[in-house]
């Protein structure tokens, strides 16, 4: 994964010395330390969004432990004496929407709750190239051990809160999600900073929300009986508060739809929402207008930062893309000593 940077003559180019004291500098006046353990005890700014069965202490934990092995971080190990305490900061190397700020916590705790840390900025926040936002103090070793870790997990989903925030602002009045284009065993991670950056969350799973796309229509026989066999289904398990979302590719489709939604004979209660795949502007206007309110729509396909403010003036609820997570650019941040 390639870090961004905002620079746009040299993207790589270094943080001055000057700058960094001037921003520590101004970090002592607006922060205050705690403990860390503390701190991730608080509630985020951001919730995550629920999923039952998901960990994000686990996730932390394997994290942690894939680094370290069965044998500890020997870099540090053996040079650092376990006395030696130090004072590091992380400092943006590129400007975005900062995400991981709480997570960060919990994996300091994990590591060493008797660390202390200083938030400058808060999830959701907008950070500058150059701007120190965090400080922590306490075991050198611990520091070390939990950095990489913070760095991962934060980088990754502030490059994905960044890109969420651009697309939100360009799809307004449109709502901008993403996709289950997650990377496996971060998805909660992944559709938190979705939510961080301004957007909202597309289904967790498979398990909380009915999507009847072309191959189960093709499956099933059709789209009328996909859908009465996806309401019959929930009926029968008591799945009151899962939602059907239909497929429609063509303006023929959309009116199969708005047919089944129409007929007082075929129970349709569950239907919420009308996906259009891979539709020009023009037709997703029309649908828009033919579906007249009656459920929910959703823009799906050929998303992208060129194209997502036209179709957010379609008319449609909402707008969901993949590229929010499963193309995302970290944004470039790096933690410093301080000797």
């Amino acid at each position: 994964m390639r870090a961004a940077s905002s620079s746009p003559s040299r993207p790589g180019a270094r943080i001055s010395a000057r700058a960094r004291a001037s921003n520590r500098s101004r970090a002592r006046v607006v922060s205050r330390a705690m403990r860390c353990a503390d701190e991730a005890a608080r509630a985020p700014k951001i919730a995550p969004p629920p999923h039952p069965t998901y960990s994000i202490d686990a996730v932390v934990r394997a994290a942690l432990e894939e680094d370290v092995g069965d044998v500890g971080d020997v870099s540090s190990l053996s040079t650092i004496p376990a006395s030696t305490r130090s004072t590091a900061t992380l400092l943006a190397k590129a400007t975005g929407t900062l995400a991981g700020e709480h997570l960060g916590s919990v994996v300091l705790a994990a590591v060493d709750p008797e660390l202390e840390v200083e938030w400058m900025k808060r999830d959701g926040e907008r950070i500058e190239r150059g701007e120190v936002f965090m400080r922590v103090t306490g075991s050198a070793r611990s520091i070390l051990r939990a950095e990489r870790v913070v760095l991962n997990f934060m980088q990754r989903m502030s490059g994905i809160a960044t890109m969420t925030a651009a697309y939100a602002a360009a799809a307004a009045p449109a709502i901008m999600l993403e996709t289950r284009k997650t990377v496996p065993g971060l998805r909660v991670l992944d559709k938190w900073a979705v939510l961080i950056g301004g957007g909202k969350n597309h289904r967790i799973g498979l398990f909380d929300m009915v999507m009847i796309k072309d191959n189960h229509i093709a499956a099933a026989g059709g789209i009328a009986a996909a859908v009465e066999a996806c309401e019959k289904y929930l009926l029968e398990n008591n799945l009151k508060d899962v939602k059907i979302e239909v497929e429609a590719r063509t303006m023929d489709e959309v009116k199969t739809v708005i047919a089944l939604l129409d007929d007082p004979n075929v129970p349709t209660g569950s239907v919420t929402r009308l996906m259009l795949d891979n539709m020009s502007v023009e037709d997703m206007t029309a649908a828009v207008r033919l579906i007249d309110g009656r459920v929910d729509t959703e823009a799906s396909g050929n998303v992208t930062l060129d194209t997502v403010h036209a179709i957010g003036q379609t008319g449609v609820t909402y707008i969901s893309s993949g590229a929010l997570t499963h193309s995302v650019t970290a944004l470039d941040i790096s933690l410093n000593i301080d000797v």
